[in-house]
């Protein structure tokens, strides 16, 4: 399309297939035409897909909003497969190469992922909380910000408790557990690493029951299928959660104690489990003088509710993407005069009455 960031590709041809084959976070397709010896050669091409990023068969006189790449079909009426990408965070490049820093896949290359991880155990990376070691594709290539929160949910892991910590006494287990009965038939220690799973098998097997029931769990077109996505999460924007930003500006849901690397100057955030009925103002509670400037914002307040943890979080990932990491800020404590009870008011409101109370001491001026 004429606004996708994507390169050209160079490929033309009447009849060609497509074949796929994915490992960790990308996807390869590989374009080949049907008689070789008359077509191009074959042409590869590595896919990204950001936050939105996805593949879509269409009508080709009804293409999808955002289709950024089409391959069309001969047939008539005739169709296009899109790669369809709303918010432009994906990607494609031409060539067969996946990314050099990425580890070896979660999914198709589990044994050579669990190896990179434990024999590397000395690297900087694993210096950080458990949560953000997570989401480095150099070792775990695949997980992203759902998938973390999920894992360690099962497993009962604070978030911030450091990386090296959970890996090395992971380590230390598997050593036991081969000194104590090394004779154990494969059969029984598959049984053994299902009732048991560690860390690293748990991400192999959480995000293989998600590919396993793709296409009931992720279709966001069809509310049905998305709903049943969302009961399949036990963890992740699931009401009665935790959560907290990470150091790299990712949130983070979890359940209890956030752990001994948790973020100074946060407070865990609660997902209400229902809405919460409006909090009316204390009978008793005097009446504060209030300027015509804060009356202003408070009604604009009380008319913009506060947004849901779903579209915070697709927020945050989105300035995040373009943006790139950002530092926490931290608000200085100030005395103020007592107010009557409100519902609260957006994160922009609240950053703009800390703003009009640092100009100055005397009266707000005139609106």
């Amino acid at each position: 399309s004429a606004v996708g960031r994507g390169p050209e590709v160079p490929f033309r041809s009447e009849a060609y297939s497509i074949s796929a084959i994915a490992r960790g976070k990308e996807l390869r397709l590989t374009l080949s035409a049907l008689e070789p010896a008359a077509g191009p050669p074959a042409q590869d091409l590595v896919f990204r897909f950001g936050m939105s990023g996805s593949f879509r068969l269409s009508p080709a006189a009804e293409l999808p909003r955002h289709a950024h790449l089409r391959f069309l079909t001969r047939e008539s009426p005739q169709r296009a497969l899109c790669f369809v990408d709303p918010r432009r965070f994906g990607s494609w490049r031409l060539g067969d190469a996946w990314q050099a820093e990425r580890g070896p896949c979660v999914l198709s290359e589990y044994q050579a992922f669990r190896d990179n991880v434990l024999k590397n155990l000395d690297d900087r990376a694993f210096d950080k909380p458990i949560c953000e070691a997570l989401l480095n594709q150099k070792y775990f290539n695949g997980i992203g910000n759902y998938l973390r929160a999920e894992i360690l949910f099962r497993l009962k892991i604070p978030p911030f408790e450091k990386a090296r910590t959970v890996l090395e006494a992971l380590k230390e287990q598997e050593q036991e557990k081969r000194k104590k009965d090394p004779s154990l038939t494969l059969s029984k220690k598959l049984k053994l690493k299902q009732e048991n799973p560690d860390l690293l098998e748990l991400c192999h097997s959480v995000p293989m029951e998600v590919i396993m029931a793709e296409k009931q769990l992720f279709d966001p077109e069809h509310s049905d299928n998305y709903a049943a996505f969302k009961n399949w999460l036990q963890c992740y924007l699931v009401p009665g959660m935790s959560s907290l930003r990470d150091r790299s500006g990712r949130t983070i849901w979890f359940q209890g104690e956030p752990g001994p690397m948790a973020p100074k100057g946060q407070r865990p955030r609660k997902t209400p489990r229902q809405k919460s009925p409006q909090l009316k103002a204390e009978p008793e509670a005097p009446s504060p003088k209030v300027t015509p400037r804060a009356s202003k914002q408070r009604r604009r307040a009380a008319g913009n509710p506060p947004k849901s943890e779903e579209e915070e979080e697709k927020k945050e990932e989105k300035e995040e993407e373009a943006d790139g990491p950002r530092k926490g800020r931290v608000h200085r404590k100030r005395k103020v005069t007592a107010a009557p009870a409100l519902p609260e008011e957006p994160p922009g409101v609240r950053r703009s009455l800390r703003t009009s109370a640092r100009r100055g001491k005397g009266a707000a001026p005139a609106v």
